[in-house]
């Protein structure tokens, strides 16, 4: 019979992660130019916390749900491959080549806005994680103030609003360059996409019909096609401007022998062409989920 890990265990773990943790941090402050690039550049305890307990979190739940409720092998492999993914634009030098070209700035939050995001909500790790929760930390959850934020983000009008919205206010000129230059304010920016991205992708794949999901099918695919347009519409003005908008990365020290108008013209392609297909990818998603379920309604009716 299979068991959970126990809470020793888990403290066992914790204490290894938090002494990992500082070694890296360690090594990231006095030799970061040492070191390979899939090691961090710049080392974030929230980042490595955030990422690592989740996944223990997430591993002891798996032993604690009940076979049958424990998600498929490939909702497995599609919540772990989201969260590595977050992980790696957010900790590895990939975070350090993005404070120095702008196209790879917006690959990598091109990353935590789909690929990323897509695949954990896919992966429908919620249950899991809250069973792997320490015990008293899940009265948190049930917080007043935490379930009327949840559920304000969460809202139609919000959660799409807060998507578009964020991108737009991080590349408002002005803004973007003091993210570059305050690295709590880059931080915050990270931050914002990533979880907002999460939010919206969960409400957009949820693989429950409405009224146990928050959208019916419908409005899923209305709001996915909704926050394509502007997209698509800023990454023309980019591509297609023929001045630079973002002087901080050539004071930042582009590393890649690329002018300032190259630069920004494949950052804006980014912006508009890869945004589209995952678009389309997350209709299809929807479309085929959406199929799934009239399937199971005629056999239920047909039986």
């Amino acid at each position: 019979m299979e068991t959970a890990p126990s809470a020793g265990v888990g403290w066992f773990a914790f204490a290894g992660l938090f002494l990992a943790g500082t070694v890296i941090d360690v090594v990231c402050r006095y030799h970061p130019a040492d070191l390979p690039y899939v090691m961090p550049w710049e080392f974030s305890w929230p980042v490595y916390l955030a990422s690592f307990v989740t996944l223990g979190w997430y591993w002891r739940g798996l032993w604690r749900l009940p076979p049958n409720e424990r998600p498929s092998s490939w909702r497995i492999g599609s919540f772990v491959i989201g969260l590595v993914a977050e992980y790696a634009v957010l900790q590895t030098h990939v975070d350090y080549l993005a404070q120095h070209m702008f196209f790879i700035h917006r690959a990598a939050h091109f990353i935590l806005l789909y690929p990323a995001p897509m695949l954990i909500a896919l992966g429908a790790p919620g249950k899991a994680v809250l069973a792997g929760m320490p015990d008293f930390l899940k009265p948190l959850i049930k917080v007043p103030a935490v379930k009327k934020t949840l559920e304000l983000v969460k809202r139609p009008a919000i959660a799409p609003a807060l998507f578009v919205g964020l991108i737009y206010f991080w590349l408002i000129p002005q803004i973007h360059t003091r993210a570059m230059l305050d690295s709590n304010l880059h931080d915050a920016m990270d931050w914002s996409i990533a979880i907002s991205s999460i939010l919206f992708w969960s409400l957009m794949l949820d693989r429950r019909s409405s009224p146990s999901a928050a959208l019916s099918f419908g409005a899923r695919l209305f709001l996915i096609s909704l926050v394509l347009l502007p997209q698509i519409a800023l990454g023309a003005i980019l591509w297609l401007s023929d001045s630079d908008v973002y002087p901080i990365y050539a004071i930042c020290g582009r590393i890649l022998a690329m002018n300032a108008l190259a630069d920004q013209h494949y950052g804006g392609m980014i912006i508009a062409l890869p945004s589209a297909v995952m678009c389309f990818a997350a209709i299809f998603i929807a479309l085929t989920q959406l199929r799934r379920k009239q399937t199971v309604v005629v056999e239920r009716n047909s039986a």
